[in-house]
C-alpha cells in the first residue's frame, strides 16, 4: 500500500485520481468481457470463426485501451489540451482520408486502416470546445465562444459527408449542452434548437435511410426493404423473453438470429440472459459514473477542467443512453456502441481516451498548481516576473 508521504509520480497519481470513477470504469470493463462472451459466440459461428474469437479480440483491444487511459490520466490540464489538439488534427486528417480513400460499408465511408477515426474525434472535440469556451469566459480579448461555434461545423461537416449521423447527433448534443452551461443567452439557445430541428428535417427529407428509420419507428407496421428493422424488433423480444431474472448465462435463444448481438445490441442479449434487474444495475452503474463526474465538475475551480469534465461525462452518458434506448425501441436505430461493453476496437480505444482525459481533469490539484496552469495557457504568453524576465 502506498503512503501519502511517498512523492513518486505513481503515488501522487494514486492519491489525486478519483478512485470511485476508476472503480466504476473497471467494473464496466469486466462486465464487458462477460457480456461479449455471452453475445459473440453465435456471430463467430455464423462467420465460421473460433467460438471465442471476439472475446479474444476484445482482450487484445483492452490492453492498449487501458494503457492509453492510465497514461492520459497522468497528464496535467495544460498537457491534456495539447494532447487533445494533436488527437483532433490527426483524427480530422483520417476522417478526410476515409472520405477519399476508405472502403465503403453499408453506403458509408467511415473506415480506413482498420479504424473508425470519427470515434477518436469525439473526445478531442469536447476538450477543444471546453478550452475555447473557458478561455472566452476568462479573457475579453479571446473570442472563445466564436471559436467553439466555428469548431462545431468544421467537425461535423465531414461526418455528415461520410455519412455518420449517429456520431453527428452525439457531438451536437454534447456541444449544445456545453454552450448552455457556459451561460449562452436564451436567444442563442433557441437558435440552436431551431437549427437542430431544421437539420433533422433536412435529413428526413433528403436521406432515404434516415427517413426509413424514422418512419418505421413511428409506424412499426412498415416492413420490407430499408425500412425493415429486424434487429430492433428482435432486441425488444429479447427483453420480453428474459423477464426480470433472465434465462441464465448462455441460455439465450434470440441472440442466435441477432446479427449484431456482440456490438450494437449486446444490451438485448444481457436482457434475455441476465434479466431486467441486471440491466437496471448496468444503467445504475452508468448513472453513477456520469453523476460522479458532474459533481466533480461542479466543485472544480478551474473553468477548463469544469467544462471538460462535464462535456466528457455527457459524451459518455449520452452514448450509453442512445444505445440502450435503441435496444428498447425508444428511438430509431443509430448504430452506436454501449461504452466498454460492446465489442469494437475503435470504440474501446476512443473510450480509453475519453476516460483518460476525464480522470486527468478530475484529479485533485493544489491551488498553487491551478494558478500556475492558468498562467501557462497556450493562448497567451507567460507572465513576466517583477524583474522583467518571463516566468517559467
Amino acid at each position: 500500500m502506498m503512503s501519502r508521504a511517498e512523492r513518486s509520480a505513481i503515488a501522487d497519481w494514486w492519491w489525486t485520481v478519483d478512485r470511485w470513477l476508476l472503480a466504476g470504469v473497471g467494473a464496466l470493463i469486466v462486465l464487458g468481457l462477460v457480456l461479449v462472451m455471452a453475445g459473440s459466440p453465435p456471430v463467430a459461428d455464423r462467420l465460421h470463426l473460433p467460438t471465442f474469437h471476439f472475446v479474444n479480440r476484445q482482450v487484445e483491444f483492452l490492453i492498449p485501451t487501458v494503457l492509453i487511459m492510465l497514461g492520459l490520466s497522468f497528464l496535467s490540464p495544460r498537457h491534456v489540451r495539447r494532447t487533445a489538439l494533436i488527437f483532433y488534427l490527426l483524427s480530422m486528417a483520417l476522417v478526410f482520408a476515409a472520405l477519399l480513400f476508405g472502403h465503403e460499408v453499408k453506403g458509408a465511408r467511415r473506415w480506413i486502416f482498420g479504424v473508425q477515426p470519427s470515434e477518436f474525434l469525439k473526445p478531442a472535440f469536447v476538450m477543444l470546445a471546453a478550452w475555447a469556451i473557458s478561455e472566452g469566459g476568462k479573457r475579453r480579448d479571446v473570442p472563445g465562444n466564436w471559436l467553439a461555434i466555428l469548431l462545431f461545423p468544421a467537425t461535423v461537416a465531414p461526418l455528415i459527408l461520410q455519412p455518420d449521423f449517429g456520431q453527428t447527433m452525439l457531438i451536437s448534443l454534447v456541444w449544445g449542452v456545453m454552450f448552455f452551461m457556459a451561460g449562452l443567452h436564451w436567444f442563442w439557445i433557441g437558435g440552436l434548437g431551431v437549427s437542430a430541428v431544421s437539420a433533422v428535417t433536412l435529413a428526413y427529407k433528403f436521406v432515404p435511410h434516415v427517413r426509413a428509420r424514422i418512419m418505421h419507428f413511428l409506424d412499426p407496421g412498415q416492413t420490407g426493404g430499408i425500412a425493415d428493422t429486424f434487429q430492433v424488433d428482435t432486441a425488444l423480444d429479447s427483453f420480453l423473453s428474459g423477464g426480470w431474472l433472465g434465462k441464465g448465462p448462455g441460455e439465450g435463444v434470440l441472440k442466435q438470429i441477432l446479427p449484431d448481438s456482440h456490438t450494437d445490441f449486446i444490451f438485448a442479449v444481457t436482457g434475455e440472459e441476465f434479466g431486467l434487474l441486471f440491466c437496471m444495475g448496468i444503467v445504475a452503474l452508468y448513472a453513477f459514473i456520469v453523476l460522479r463526474a458532474l459533481l466533480k465538475a461542479a466543485d472544480n475551480e478551474d473553468p477548463f477542467c469544469r467544462f471538460a469534465t462535464a462535456g466528457l461525462a455527457l459524451l459518455f452518458g449520452i452514448q450509453a443512453s442512445i444505445n440502450m434506448a435503441v435496444n428498447l425501441h425508444l428511438m430509431p436505430a443509430k448504430g452506436m456502441t454501449l461504452p466498454f461493453i460492446s465489442y469494437g476496437g475503435s470504440s474501446l480505444i476512443s473510450l480509453g481516451i475519453t476516460v483518460g482525459f476525464l480522470l486527468a481533469v478530475t484529479r485533485k490539484r493544489p491551488k498553487s498548481e491551478l494558478m500556475f496552469d492558468r498562467n501557462a495557457q497556450t493562448f497567451e504568453a507567460p507572465p513576466e516576473t517583477p524583474m522583467g524576465v518571463p516566468a517559467e
